[in-house]
């Protein structure tokens, strides 16, 4: 399980903010992200074991990151990454040429997931079903995504840590970058937020420590006019700091 919080013309100093824990087998061996593609770039981490990326950032300003939908039965071993797919629709550099993309693909060959698209002026989150690609267009404000619906009040680790989130939209206006990255990860780093009753071997927490799984990373990506800036904590942001990761010099239109 994992954890996105999306802040999408929150403010106006900073119209996208995106903080995430990625949750993951710690075992699964992963490159810390680094520039994949050049012209255009795209800024990404890696899933050495299928070749995809969980999140990602294009030289158009579009982000771009996957989290998997809970199953009853768990995931397919046999389908295709999905990560695969989130670097893909990465690399067509808008949230329109994504949306295309991903019309045009198979629903079915993923295991469920989340797919947030994003940039300074539209975010969609789209979801795959049997019947084809459901997309939800976010309005401005503070969303949160885990492996249950978009902003599920029924989710312990949304309704235990979506106060904290929105506490820092007022404030954003005024908070240098580095101010933001500190406030978020307060936040990521929790871990009294409630179990999840539904699924007792999951923990509902947002910082995750579960013997071999847990939180790997952390990760904030706010973009302040035509800038976008990606911080990276390269293990569970309740003892690892955030560095910032070098983009390339040309920055987002």
């Amino acid at each position: 399980m994992c954890t996105l919080a999306v802040y999408f013309r929150a403010s106006r100093r900073y119209p996208l903010l995106l903080a995430a824990n990625r949750d993951e087998f710690l075992a699964r061996p992963t490159r810390e992200p680094a520039v994949l593609d050049e012209r255009p770039w795209i800024v990404a981490g890696l899933d050495l074991e299928a070749g995809g990326t969980w999140l990602g950032l294009h030289a158009s300003g579009l982000v771009a990151a996957i989290l998997n939908r809970r199953t009853s039965g768990g995931p397919d071993p046999t389908l295709r990454s999905r990560g695969l797919l989130c670097l893909e629709a990465l690399r067509q550099g808008s949230v329109e040429r994504a949306l295309a993309f991903l019309r045009a693909q198979d629903p079915s060959r993923y295991n469920p997931f989340h797919l947030l698209l994003a940039d300074g002026a539209r975010a969609v989150l789209v979801r795959n079903r049997q019947a084809g690609f459901e997309e939800r267009e976010l309005r401005a404000g503070l969303h949160l995504v885990s492996n249950l619906d978009l902003d599920d009040p029924t989710c312990p680790r949304i309704a235990g840590s979506y106060l904290s989130f929105a506490f820092l939209c007022p404030l954003l206006d005024r908070l240098a970058p580095r101010e933001v990255v500190s406030r978020l990860r307060q936040v990521l780093s929790r871990h009294e937020t409630p179990l999840d009753p539904r699924d007792p071997e999951t923990s509902g927490s947002l910082c995750v420590h579960r013997g071999p799984y847990g939180t790997r990373s952390s990760t904030v990506v706010l973009r302040e006019g035509p800038t976008v800036r990606y911080f990276h904590a390269s293990g569970p942001p309740c003892r690892s700091s955030f560095a910032e990761v070098p983009v390339p010099a040309d920055s987002p239109p």
